[in-house]
C-alpha cells in the first residue's frame, strides 16, 4: 500500500504544484503601469492587418477600432484581387484610411513580411483582421515597452459574446479565458510565454527588419521537412524573442483587453487541431532544438511546455483514483468512500478553478459545465491526433500553401508594384 501511496503522491505533485503556483501567481498578477513621463506613443507604432478577404461585419469592427487608437500607418495586405476594391470600399476614411498592400499568393507569413518591409516606426503590431481593441489598447499595450529589455508583448483576449452563445462559442470563450489564466501565471513568474496570440502582439520593428530573421521566417521548416511557411507564425515569432535574448510581456487589464470570433460550430475542432498541432511542433523545437526556455523560462517550461507530453486528462484522473483507491485499503470501508469523494471534490475544483473569472461575468454559463468537463477529457484525442498529423499545415478544410519559401525570401525587402492608397499620401 506504501508503494500506491508514494506512486500517488509523486503523480499529485507533478500535476498539481503547478495549479497551485499558477493560480498564486495569476490571481496576484499586476499589469504595466501608464507611465508618467512616456517615451513611446501611438506615433510609434505601424499596425500590419493580413486577411484574406478584407471584408464583413467583422473587418469592419476591426478597423474602426484599430483607427480609433490612432496608430502612426496602418496597412492592410491582402490577395492582389481585393486591391480595388478595398481602396474603393474604404474611400469614406479619406485621411485616416489605411494603406492596401497586394501580394500574390494568400499566406499569412508573405503578407506579413510585406507589411513589415513598409514599417517605419519604432513598434510593429500584427493583429488579425477580426479583433476588436478598445480605444485604450495601444495606450495600455506599448506600455511595456518603457523597458528596453521587452523585444515583444502581447495583451489579455475574450470571446465576443453573442446574445445566445452556443456550446461551440462556449467552448471558444473557455479556450481564451484558460490562456489568459495561464500566460498571466507565467509572466508573473519568470516572464514565459510559450506563444505570444498572432491574435495581436506588438513587437520592437528592428529585432524584425533584418535578413536573418526574414530568412527564417520565410523558410522555417520542422524537422528537415515538414514546411511551416502556413503555420505556427506567431510561435516563430515568440521564439525569435526568446532565443536572441529579449524578454516578452502581457499587459493583463480590462484597457488592454482584445474581443475576437473563434468558430462557432463543429469547425471549432478544427482550430483545435490546428493549435494542437501546433504545440507539439512548437514546445518540441522549444526544448529539445533550441533549449533557450530551459534556462531564460524554467516555470515555463515546466507549467506550459512540458505538459504538452502529458497523458490525456482522462488517463491522469484515472491512474490518480486508482492508485489512491489501492493506497487506501487499509482503511475503513466509510473511510474510503469519504476519501475518494473529497477526491473527486478536487478534481472537480481543478477543471472549473480557472474558469472563474468567466462565470463571475456570465453566472448562467455555469449549466455548460459538465460538457466543458466532458470537452476537456475529448480534447485528449485531439491531442493525440495531432500527434500523429503533425505533417500537417493546412487551416481546418483550407489547403496549405506549399512552394513559398523562396517567393517570401525574394519578396521580404523588395519593392512591390501594386498597393492602392486611400487618402492623402
Amino acid at each position: 500500500m506504501l508503494t500506491y501511496a508514494r506512486a500517488f503522491t509523486c503523480l499529485w505533485l507533478w500535476r498539481y504544484v503547478r495549479l497551485i503556483v499558477n493560480l498564486l501567481a495569476s490571481w496576484t498578477f499586476q499589469p504595466i503601469p501608464l507611465p508618467i513621463n512616456p517615451t513611446v506613443f501611438p506615433k510609434d507604432v505601424t499596425v500590419i492587418i493580413p486577411t484574406l478577404a478584407g471584408e464583413g461585419g467583422e473587418f469592419v469592427r476591426c478597423l474602426n477600432s484599430i483607427l480609433a487608437c490612432s496608430p502612426a500607418y496602418v496597412y492592410i495586405v491582402t490577395p492582389h484581387k481585393n486591391v480595388s476594391r478595398l481602396v474603393k470600399e474604404l474611400e469614406f476614411l479619406g485621411s485616416k484610411a489605411p494603406q492596401i498592400i497586394g501580394v500574390d499568393k494568400p499566406n499569412k507569413r508573405l503578407q506579413m513580411i510585406q507589411g513589415l518591409k513598409r514599417s517605419t516606426t519604432a513598434l510593429t503590431i500584427f493583429a488579425d483582421d477580426d479583433v476588436v481593441w478598445p480605444n485604450t489598447f495601444l495606450h495600455f499595450l506599448i506600455a511595456a515597452f518603457e523597458d528596453p529589455k521587452i523585444g515583444a508583448a502581447g495583451t489579455c483576449q475574450r470571446l465576443h459574446r453573442v446574445p445566445k452563445p452556443s456550446c461551440w462559442n462556449i467552448l471558444g470563450a473557455i479556450y481564451l479565458e484558460r490562456r489568459n489564466f495561464e500566460i498571466s501565471a507565467t509572466t508573473r513568474l519568470d516572464g514565459g510565454i510559450s506563444c505570444l496570440s498572432g491574435r495581436t502582439s506588438a513587437h520592437r520593428t528592428a529585432i524584425l527588419k533584418n535578413d536573418a530573421f526574414i530568412d527564417g521566417f520565410a523558410n522555417e521548416v520542422w524537422l528537415g521537412g515538414i514546411s511551416l511557411v502556413s503555420a505556427d507564425d506567431d510561435n516563430f515569432l515568440t521564439r525569435w524573442m526568446v532565443n536572441h535574448g529579449w524578454k516578452l510581456s502581457i499587459q493583463y487589464c480590462k484597457e488592454a483587453e482584445l474581443t475576437t470570433t473563434l468558430e462557432d460550430s463543429h469547425r471549432f475542432l478544427y482550430q483545435c487541431v490546428r493549435w494542437a498541432r501546433t504545440n507539439w511542433r512548437s514546445n518540441i523545437t522549444s526544448m529539445f532544438v533550441e533549449k533557450t526556455i530551459w534556462r531564460d523560462q524554467p516555470w515555463c517550461c515546466y507549467a506550459l511546455h512540458l505538459t504538452t507530453f502529458n497523458p490525456p486528462a482522462a488517463i491522469m484522473d484515472s491512474l490518480l483514483a486508482y492508485l489512491l483507491y489501492h493506497a487506501t485499503q487499509p482503511m475503513l470501508p466509510n473511510c474510503i468512500g469519504s476519501v475518494m469523494t473529497v477526491f473527486a471534490m478536487w478534481l472537480l475544483f481543478t477543471k472549473i478553478v480557472k474558469l472563474l473569472p468567466h462565470f463571475y461575468r456570465y453566472p448562467n454559463d455555469i449549466k455548460f459545465i459538465p460538457i466543458i468537463i466532458l470537452f476537456g477529457y475529448f480534447h485528449g484525442l485531439i491531442k493525440i491526433y495531432a500527434l500523429l498529423t503533425l505533417h500537417k499545415t493546412s487551416w481546418g478544410g483550407r489547403p496549405s500553401v506549399s512552394g513559398l519559401g523562396n517567393a517570401l525570401q525574394k519578396s521580404a525587402f523588395a519593392p512591390s508594384g501594386r498597393a492602392g492608397r486611400i487618402g492623402p499620401s
